[in-house]
């Protein structure tokens, strides 16, 4: 469920009308609802709860400060993947919050900070990186916690190239060299293998994956523990899925369902990277109708949001619910479905201002005539979307607000043309120093 409903004739986001955030922020803007926000991290605490998990927000999804902070005020850590993300999970805080460093190419700089700053585990992905982790570590006095990441190899779950436990990925151990690898660094000085991972992608729509993810992980950690390795943390990574079209995803209970087993007959600590399941359908993105064009027999509505503000369409061919903010009478309030020919629509190509063809996000969605300066709500826009933001065209980010009941606040104002120049300029003026 999320916090975004219709008024009227008007879509809010919890008691907030959003033409009384686009008149005020501008256009392009994300709007975020707290309530949605607490609601799915409390959904995945409750489900999960007879395990006591560690439930580290992954801030790749939606990076924004504001909402790290909210994540970690309501008992969530941080699963980061660079030294830039560990660097917003530190300024979020809480002080003392549980860090997961994952990601495939951590350099020695990112890992000597993490360690410096008390990382809780590290992710590990590759053989080479074990022995960097543990060669960093040893040259501080320090011993490195690390999960070694498997890929389970699993039948296809998702789209490509958001696939990360199918044989020739670069993500994650391969299932049956692991266990050789882990070998390698038993009682190493610079290393603990406290644990397993095992992150399987994203979005997905089934449980069946994690129980059989589950299955081989049990037998894993068993074979690492008779290993020597003290085993106590079994990470079952993030990736479940949300509502993009209808109601297709699952509660976070039919997770639960056959991930808890694996954690009970382990006896290990249960970590999750949760983050498009949190902040996904927590947002949309509010852009203005610009100009109508109708060529070669196909309609276009440009307006001024693009493929620099949501990417996910035109690189996951993915697909995001549109809909005006203030329909007119002659067509629904909000469709149960957007996939078909809705009485009063049209279809129509949603396009942006950028100069690429890829620029679009929906092609022959069925929409009503829409006019200059018309609102649109791009729906489920929380998640990959300000975090995959660029300034491609130079174009500015948008502004990101958050909405609290009845009140409104901004957690990153819009960009500015000095903005978009301001590190260039400060190498003209020679008062930029070497990184």
């Amino acid at each position: 469920m999320d916090h975004f409903e219709y008024r009227g004739r008007t879509l809010f986001c919890e008691d907030v009308p959003v033409p009384e955030i686009a008149e005020q922020y501008g256009t392009p803007v994300y709007v975020y609802s707290t309530a949605t926000l607490l609601r799915h991290l409390k959904e995945i605490q409750t489900a999960f709860a007879a395990a006591s998990p560690i439930i580290c927000y992954s801030i790749k999804a939606n990076g924004n400060v504001s909402i790290a902070r909210l994540m970690g005020e309501h008992g969530a850590g941080y699963d980061v993947t660079s030294g830039g993300e560990f660097y917003k999970a530190l300024r979020a805080g809480p002080k003392g919050a549980k860090i997961v460093f994952a990601g495939v190419g951590k350099t020695d700089a990112e890992i000597e900070y993490a360690l410096t700053n008390d990382v809780y585990l590290f992710d590990v992905e590759s053989e080479e990186e074990l022995h960097a982790i543990g060669a960093v570590a040893r040259r501080m006095g320090r011993k490195a916690a690390v999960a070694l990441r498997v890929n389970p190899d699993l039948p296809p779950k998702t789209h490509v190239k958001t696939d990360t436990s199918v044989k020739g990925v670069k993500f994650g151990l391969d299932i049956e060299t692991v266990l050789e690898v882990a070998a390698k660094v038993v009682d190493h000085p610079g290393l603990t293998v406290a644990g397993l991972h095992m992150h399987l992608g994203s979005p997905i729509l089934k449980a069946e994956p994690y129980k059989l993810g589950c299955d081989k992980a049990v037998q894993l950690i068993a074979a690492l523990r008779k290993q020597g390795h003290p085993l106590t943390v079994l990470n079952m990574g993030g990736g479940f899925g949300i509502h993009y079209r209808k109601q297709e995803a699952l509660p976070a209970g039919a997770f639960a369902d056959v991930i808890l087993p694996a954690v009970k007959e382990t006896g290990c600590q249960l970590v999750l990277e949760p983050g498009r399941f949190i902040v996904g359908n927590a947002g949309v993105l509010v852009s203005r109708v610009l100009f109508n064009k109708e060529t070669g027999g196909k309609r276009y509505v440009i307006q001024d949001a693009a493929m620099n503000d949501l990417i996910r369409p035109t690189l996951y061919d993915s697909f995001h619910r549109i809909w005006p903010v203030t329909p007119s009478p002659d067509v629904p309030v909000r469709p149960d479905d957007y996939e078909v020919a809705i009485p009063g629509t049209i279809p129509q190509d949603v396009v942006g201002p950028v100069c690429e063809s890829g620029d679009f996000l929906a092609k022959g969605r069925h929409l009503p005539p829409l006019k200059r300066g018309d609102l649109l709500a791009v729906f489920s826009a929380g998640a990959y979307a300000m975090s995959m933001a660029s300034n491609y065209n130079a174009r500015c980010r948008a502004a990101e607000v958050l909405v609290t009941g009845g009140t409104h606040r901004l957690i990153r104002r819009r960009e500015t043309h000095a903005d978009l120049v301001a590190c260039e300029e400060d190498c003209l003026t020679g008062t930029a120093g070497a990184q």
